[in-house]
């Protein structure tokens, strides 16, 4: 069973931690305020009421090299430090910390963060590609031009087969699953005569540029 390690409770921490509790992670919950530890009991593996900057508590923890840490302070930036150093010395793999800003973001990577998220502005980004594209539903950047897309399908696709919408040629975009919403079922690389129905969400791989042409 994987285990993450979340220390700082705040509302992304706190979520973070009962998300991945409640899909079958090992969460092991850490901050020093008693009200949010008592919250979070019933929702983590262990609730320890503790400094996270606390050299001597993070090891008596134990946290491991495998193990997944996830710092949430906020806009502390001399906390989430310590802590991202600490752990680079315990030799943790995966260190994902949250800042506020770029300038943060690029002090805790120097110091040894794996991945550092900045909740607000890539919520913004979100909000701001679903008002230009109301089809697209979530997306992940694979580079600088390409990504995969969650979409749903316009009306003008359903009842039809990926051969007659001819995505490739249209827009340049390629089906590589589709997922019902209902059923969560997946069909991974559909076929040319597979045909879209009301309820599936298309995954899809191509060009901004490309996707932001389908409404």
């Amino acid at each position: 069973m994987k285990r993450a390690v979340v220390i700082g409770l705040g509302i992304f921490g706190y979520n973070i931690a009962r998300t991945l509790f409640e899909n079958g992670f090992e969460v092991v919950a850490i901050d020093k305020n008693k009200d949010i530890i008592q919250k979070i009991r019933d929702h983590s593996t262990k609730a320890v009421l503790a400094d996270g900057t606390d050299q001597e508590i993070m090891d008596e923890i134990g946290i491991g090299e495998d193990d997944i840490a996830i710092i949430s302070f906020g806009e502390d930036l001399a906390a989430a430090t310590l802590i991202t150093l600490h752990l680079k010395q315990m030799k943790v793999k995966n260190i994902i910390v949250k800042a506020p800003n770029e300038d943060h973001k690029m002090i805790l990577e120097k110091v040894g963060a794996t991945d550092v998220i900045i909740p607000e502005k890539d919520a913004g980004k979100k909000l701001a590609k679903s008002l230009i594209s109301p089809n697209v539903m979530d997306y992940i950047p694979l580079s600088d031009d390409y990504m995969i897309f969650e979409m749903a399908p316009p009306n003008s696709f359903l009842g039809k087969t990926l051969a007659e919408l001819q995505l490739r040629n249209r827009f340049n975009i390629e089906v590589i699953a589709v997922r019902d919403v209902l059923s969560e079922s997946v069909h991974m690389v559909p076929q040319a005569d597979f045909v879209i129905k009301d309820g599936e969400v298309l995954v899809v791989i191509g060009k901004e540029t490309d996707i932001n042409k389908i409404k």
